[in-house]
């Protein structure tokens, strides 16, 4: 099975079938974030699931602990392999969503958005100690609460496997090859430099989804990651 998880971040079911028509008779793990799951609803992953593909819901709850309990036993119901929740959640509230998924799928916690710089922290969320610690912090907390691993940057998978264990997972967005453009993602590598700091799993979305040739760009992306 493939590390490289595909973002399929589309509008709507057809534009899902058009793009995993580049990949008949290959085997996929595919992301379905907020943008696809709220428009098109639980149908898409079971559409999905139904192709064959192993998924990452990518809905990062984060609630009280009863309430994200709750979802997650709904969740729990849709067969994905992975899915995840904010870790500054706390604790609670992570051992309360690991209790409502079971012990099925891949339950991950979001440390700090790859869209996130140390400044933006600092200022928006108060949080006074460097990007690093924060990261490190909440995977701790995230092993702590039974989680399997953590949604971080590449930057940060090495100095988290470090302070955890090389079988806790890091799933990392932010990876894009050197030819593409960062996008909205600050912290970045390339595949490769993804896979020599430790990344369990790299997230690319439009360096394949918007290649003109996604099979191609997928390939090459695989390739590099090896």
């Amino acid at each position: 099975m493939s590390k490289v998880i595909i973002a399929l971040d589309f509008a709507n079911k057809q534009e899902v079938t058009d793009f995993l028509s580049n990949f008949e008779n290959e085997q996929l793990f595919v992301k379905v974030g907020m943008e696809l799951y709220y428009q098109e609803g639980p149908e898409i992953v079971r559409y999905i699931k139904g192709l064959g593909h192993k998924i990452f819901l990518d809905l990062k709850l984060h609630d009280i602990p009863n309430t994200v309990e709750s979802a997650m036993r709904g969740l729990a119901k849709l067969g994905v392999d992975m899915t995840n929740v904010h870790a500054a959640g706390g604790i609670e509230m992570m051992e309360a969503a690991k209790r409502g998924l079971g012990d099925g799928p891949q339950l991950i916690a979001v440390t700090q958005l790859t869209s996130t710089s140390e400044e933006q922290m600092h200022h928006d969320q108060l949080i006074p100690v460097s990007l690093n610690e924060s990261v490190v912090h909440y995977a701790q907390c995230a092993q702590k609460a039974g989680l399997e691993g953590v949604v971080c940057s590449p930057l940060e998978s090495r100095m988290i496997k470090d302070a955890t264990g090389d079988d806790f997972i890091t799933v990392t967005p932010g990876v894009r090859p050197s030819t593409s453009d960062a996008g909205d993602q600050k912290r970045v590598m390339t595949p490769s430099q993804a896979f020599k700091n430790g990344s369990s799993y790299i997230v690319v979305g439009r360096p394949i989804t918007r290649a003109a040739n996604p099979k191609l760009a997928y390939d090459e992306i695989e390739e590099d990651f090896k």
